[in-house]
């Protein structure tokens, strides 16, 4: 249940007018009260002798019995508290006593004050009223209504138990302004998925992903088909800047504009100036430049790999950083998660477009990210979006599979965090991407893996028996359960690849299994899988490798040369 308090007005029997009436978009059904201050109270709606006239006037009477000097500048209250979508739909009966309990909660009519505000709920949809009141008690002194907004809250979520509803976790201001019920209804009038703010946030947060400079961030805004309208100070300095869909237009027939900050919070220009100004945290200069000229495209399936490299490392530093350093990394996590659902071929995209718009929510908290230490993630994400898009198969798309898994952990260790910092709706948007990741993991892996666990069933029997015995020595607790999975033969066949490329496979299958996460993998064995690919810097695509049918592999690699596959585990995590 959302509760949210309005901005305070003066006109009444305006707002009485708009309740009543049939709504910016037509949305408004049946108007009718369903509560009041008293139970007399005309309503416009069901008695056809009411008129909003007779109901502001009573709303007002109150205010207009002090002398005029004494009025409060703005009298007007307004509350709107709406169901979730999944909720039942809920009665007049119902829907009184919230109205009830709402008014009493933020101090307009507290229960049993005989001089209390005057106030009205009128219901003009299924899922939400409206609370109207005025802010002058029958005493002449004015209500105290200091912490509305928090104390609504609080109300709706004992209301939210006492009903059974969707039960929402605690906000604490840092998120994205919900699209208004008129944005909503026009939306669906007009058979759209998503309302135009919703839209243009997305269009925005992936135009801003990896970016380097405003002129390239401006330039992908036009690319993506927006109409933009720049904020320009008499000195030439840009202030700021506004979006717009080239198909939603007011009744005028003018685009509708949206600034970036009404947006979200952080796709303002000053804070999307701060991801590459200042501290040296946005891309490479120089790549910077080629990218944006041409020079330097990255093929998708190396960037994807190296994409893989970052977020891991990202990993270790949620595991191991200070809160500034991490909510750094999760912002930039957001951009690789938007850059990637950007590129991902179709059977991924809209699992992975999902993730990115869930996660979205969990890239932002009251802890300030302290940039500069989210260079490697935001370069990830520049080189994903000008590697271009993947075709979903063949490397690319065993790299994709393999990148996926890996932001699997980083946002799963995004959920601890927030959990532990008692970031409530951040975490619950974590989970939420981690399924989502989870779908489309499911999508790309299985016919890389397939084709792995294949390969690990024709291997010769000593060659099983030895990858069994390495899987043994490195990882004795895990052992039994790996071998039961059905990805155990997988991952046979990577430990003969890791042998044959020449590094050691139990210590490397030891080092893959000694960080952190497997515990909420679905298989272990997939998980190891891709990590030891990563780590031994093997084809992603199980095709691009030798048979491995021979008992005797090429020498392993001695400690000089396996130490290579170690440079990207900072010193602290050793």
């Amino acid at each position: 249940m959302i509760p949210k308090v309005h901005d305070m007005g003066t006109d009444t029997r305006g707002l009485v007018a708009y309740l009543y009436g049939p709504g910016k978009a037509e949305e408004h059904i049946d108007p009718h009260l369903v509560a009041a201050w008293d139970r007399l109270a005309p309503d416009p709606g069901r008695d056809p002798q009411a008129t909003y006239g007779d109901l502001k006037l009573l709303l007002d009477q109150p205010v207009m019995a002090l002398p005029e000097s004494a009025r409060p500048a703005e009298h007007v209250w307004h509350l709107s508290v709406r169901a979730a979508p999944e909720d039942p739909i809920l009665t007049d009966e119902q829907w009184a006593d919230i109205a009830r309990r709402m008014v009493a909660a933020t101090g307009i009519a507290p229960e049993g004050d005989d001089a209390a505000c005057r106030w009205a709920a009128v219901r003009h949809a299924d899922d939400h009223i409206h609370i109207i009141a005025t802010v002058v008690r029958h005493d002449g002194r004015q209500a105290r209504i200091r912490q509305d907004g928090a104390r609504c809250q609080a109300e709706a979520r004992k209301i939210e138990i006492d009903y059974g509803l969707r039960r929402l976790n605690i906000g604490d201001g840092t998120a994205a302004k919900r699209p208004t019920s008129a944005e909503r209804h026009k939306a669906n009038r007009q058979g759209k998925e998503r309302t135009p703010r919703e839209e243009l946030r997305e269009t925005v947060r992936r135009a801003a992903a990896g970016v380097a400079s405003e002129q390239e961030f401006f330039d992908r805004l036009a690319a993506a088909g927006l109409l933009v309208s720049q904020r320009v100070a008499p000195s030439g300095d840009l202030l700021g800047y506004r979006v717009a869909l080239p198909d939603d237009r007011n009744e005028d027939q003018e685009p509708i504009y949206y600034s970036g900050s009404t947006l979200a919070p952080d796709l303002s220009l000053p804070r999307i100036r701060e991801r590459w100004v200042g501290n040296g945290s946005g891309p490479d200069p120089k790549a910077a430049a080629d990218r944006s000229s041409g020079s330097a495209r990255v093929n998708p399936s190396t960037a994807r790999r190296q994409a893989t490299t970052a977020v891991w490392q990202a990993v270790l530093v949620v595991d191991q950083s200070d809160d500034g350093q991490i909510a750094a990394q999760l912002a930039a996590a957001g951009e690789v998660l938007d850059a990637l659902a950007k590129t991902s071929a179709a059977h991924t995209r809209r699992e992975l477009r999902d993730a990115a718009w869930a996660f979205e929510r969990a890239t932002r908290s009251h802890i300030r990210a302290e940039r500069g230490h989210d260079r490697s993630l935001r370069q990830a994400a520049r080189d994903l979006v000008y590697g271009g898009p993947a075709l979903g198969r063949g490397e690319d798309g065993a790299t994709t599979a393999m990148l996926i898994d890996m932001v699997f952990f980083l946002v799963t260790a995004a959920a601890h965090w927030h959990g532990k910092k008692e970031h409530a709706q951040q975490a619950a948007a974590a989970r939420q991407a981690a399924e989502h990741l989870r779908a489309a993991y499911q999508a790309a892996a299985p016919m890389y893996l397939s084709v792995m666990n294949q390969r690990g069933r024709r291997l010769s029997q000593p060659l099983q028996r030895k990858q069994t015995t390495y899987l043994r020595q490195a990882v004795p607790e895990l052992a039994e359960q790996v071998l039961t999975e059905q990805g155990w033969y997988a991952l046979a066949a990577t430990l003969a690849d890791v042998e044959h490329a020449g590094h050691d496979p139990a210590a490397l299958l030891a080092e893959a299994a000694e960080r952190r996460e497997l515990d909420t993998a679905d298989s272990i064995s997939d998980v190891l899988v891709w990590r030891l690919r990563r780590m031994a810097d093997l084809p992603a695509d199980p095709s691009a490798m030798p048979e491995h049918t021979a008992t005797a592999p090429t020498a392993a690699r001695g400690p000089a040369q396996r130490a290579t596959h170690r440079t990207d585990r900072p010193a602290k995590s050793r």
